[in-house]
């Protein structure tokens, strides 16, 4: 198992996982399957290229991407202080074998230093327990509940907002 930043190479890899993920667990993201389904691979590479305000790590198992998280620093400067963690997704079959947590040990300490912040928030579906545990492990609080933060198939889902401060404060 490996984790590191995702390149523009890595682009059909990444498409390939997102899209699985937002069919799997459209709770889970805000976008929609049918909204990034046609999106061309040009777009894809051109969100992986490096750039100082965030990144998208990938988890690799046996070569193939297993996993992926995103964290992106806020751009206002009352808020660059921030981060956002989003896009967090594993696949079924590398679930309950640690990459959930090897991935953010990656992006956590990426947070901190490279992007220099002191917090990284995040929102997370209220029934993913497995996700609300993994985020408690490291470090992350409930902050607050959004009662109908999306809407899916007709149907409210709430969401909980968490962060993590980093270790040398603000």
């Amino acid at each position: 198992m490996s984790v590191r930043i995702l390149k523009p190479e890595d682009a059909a890899a990444f498409q390939g996982l997102r899209l699985r993920g937002l069919l799997e667990a459209p709770t889970a993201f805000a976008s929609s399957y049918e909204e990034e389904a046609n999106t061309p691979l040009s777009d894809i590479e051109r969100r992986l290229q490096p750039k100082a305000s965030g990144a998208i790590f990938g988890a690799f198992v046996a070569g193939a991407l297993a996993g992926v998280a995103g964290v992106e620093r806020e751009s206002m400067t009352k808020l660059s202080h921030k981060a956002y963690l989003w896009g967090m997704y594993i696949a079924p079959e590398h679930r309950q074998a640690g990459l959930g947590r090897r991935l953010l040990e990656h992006v956590l300490p990426y947070a901190w230093q490279s992007l220099g912040v002191v917090q990284v928030n995040l929102g997370v579906h209220t029934e993913n327990a497995g996700a609300i545990a993994l985020y408690r492990r490291l470090g992350f609080v409930v902050w607050g509940t959004e009662a109908g933060a999306l809407v899916v198939d007709g149907k409210a889902q709430d969401e909980h907002h968490m962060v993590c401060r980093s270790p040398r404060g603000v």
